[in-house]
């Protein structure tokens, strides 16, 4: 019995669409089609700043469940004096779980020739300090995990918004044709509270998205056949694919997502050829394994991945994040323990990245930043834990033309609130844009009639202290 066959079982047939085209045109010799321009872009290719940027590459080192900032980073002796006691009523929050004061089990060390203040369990990142700028008057609007994490992704705290790679994908591009502008590294023990939505391009075209790529085995899955075909064979059925997707395609003018899945297939087939010798790490030398700890089984999984970064951005991805596996700050009980437990998986890697990327002179064109959604409350939660903290917490960043050896801003004598020169997720965001020679204002996309931004309708400022 003869029947025409569907568009998608065809595709099923043949397998490979216009990935398969672009790779049969590389092996000829040939060069592939250019990804379909999208609204308000030209497509994946790399696109000029606003103005001389001063990185051209951001490693966002993500501590999803909220770093406690009393414990690592804002150390304050009043805890440790009035510990057990009620804080003031001038400080206390409106937080129902917490108790009295809760001293910090870490002692702060004075680290570098300007003396910056970091916990005892942060040594190897403490021995950076002079390249490293501590916000210490982050506040945020929310104290929910999944609302908190919206707003330092997107810049609000509603799901749906694209997040801050996906906005510097949108506006500068990607350096090398054949890597995507924005790789996620997530943990390969499982993924971040609220999943993919971490690195959404929202309601930008999917093109825009973060690509997660693994950190054992390969890479990305599904990028090479099963079952290797001749060149010829191949240039044939893809020519024949080819023709019938854009026919499809044509058809439906307005299809972001089919113009985001061609483009997409055709960045694997580019990947094909580039993603492997990207992240393979065996490349690197034994000395440069022991940097980042991957000779040690507690450090390897991070250090792995903050190798990969590296790689990454040496090879023109513009933004990298690196998450961990469900919310591991997140300390409501034993938050000692669970503080140093985190700090022993990331200290060393990060210390190594910050090393590498020096001696390598990448520092000063990679912007790092570190931090999580909120901090923690200086009160206990229970007898030894602490409770979700948006009103007053720490962040770092190092590189890109920042200024280390310095804290900016200042919380409360108990880290309550911050108090001095207070610092939005905006005013960070602007920040960072600012570094990659984008100017905030500038950087829109519009949608249903109105020119949507990072910061939305805030007016923020940039934390010149730290940029000169």
């Amino acid at each position: 019995m003869n029947r025409q066959l569907s568009r998608r079982e065809l595709l099923s047939t043949l397998g490979g669409g216009f990935g398969g085209l672009a790779l049969a045109s590389l092996l000829e010799g040939q060069t592939p089609s250019p990804p379909t321009p999208l609204p308000g872009g030209e497509g994946r290719n790399a696109r000029p700043p606003h103005f001389e940027p001063k990185a051209r590459a951001v490693i966002q080192l993500f501590m999803h469940g909220g770093p406690s900032q009393v414990d690592l980073l804002d150390p304050k002796p009043m805890l440790e004096r009035y510990d057990g006691q009620a804080p003031p009523a001038e400080v206390a929050d409106d937080e129902r779980l917490t108790g009295n004061l809760l001293k910090s089990p870490f002692r702060f060390h004075r680290h570098g020739q300007s003396g910056l203040e970091f916990s005892e369990v942060l040594p190897h990142i403490g021995r950076h300090a002079d390249k490293i700028a501590v916000v210490r008057s982050m506040f945020t609007e929310h104290r929910n995990h999944e609302q908190a994490c919206w707003m330092m992704h997107t810049g609000m705290i509603v799901a749906g918004r694209p997040a801050i790679g996906a906005w510097v994908a949108y506006g500068l591009g990607t350096e090398n044709q054949n890597l995507p502008a924005y790789v996620v590294l997530p943990d390969p023990r499982g993924l971040p509270v609220d999943g993919i939505r971490n690195w959404s391009s929202g309601w930008m075209p999917p093109v825009y998205q973060g690509m997660q790529f693994r950190s054992q085995g390969m890479p990305v899955l599904n990028l090479r056949p099963r079952t290797p075909r001749p060149t010829g064979v191949e240039t044939n059925r893809m020519k024949l694919l080819a023709e019938l997707n854009g026919q499809h395609r044509a058809a439906r003018p307005d299809e972001l997502e089919l113009d985001a899945r061609i483009a997409n297939f055709e960045m694997a087939a580019r990947m094909q050829l580039s993603a492997g010798d990207a992240l393979d790490i065996n490349q690197e030398t034994p000395a440069t394994h022991r940097l980042y700890g991957l000779d040690n089984p507690t450090t390897r999984a991070y250090g792995t991945r903050c190798l990969m970064a590296r790689r990454l951005v040496e090879r023109g991805v513009r933004f990298v994040q690196l998450f961990l596996a469900g919310q591991p700050w997140d300390t409501h009980s034993n938050n000692a323990a669970g503080t140093r437990g985190v700090c022993q998986q990331t200290d060393l890697p990060v210390a190594g990245l910050l090393t590498d990327l020096a001696q390598r002179g990448l520092l000063d064109s990679t912007l790092l930043f570190w931090g999580g959604e909120f901090g923690r409350t200086p009160g206990a939660q229970g007898r030894d834990g602490r409770d979700h903290h948006p009103y007053g917490f720490s962040v770092w960043l190092a590189g890109g033309g920042i200024q280390g050896g310095q804290h900016h801003g200042a919380t409360d004598d108990f880290g309550y609130h911050a108090r001095v020169d207070r610092t939005s997720v905006a005013d960070l965001h602007a920040t960072m844009l600012h570094q990659l020679g984008l100017d905030y204002t500038r950087l829109s996309y519009h949608r249903h009639g109105r020119d949507e931004r990072l910061t939305d309708v805030a007016q923020p400022r940039l934390l010149r202290r730290l940029i000169g």
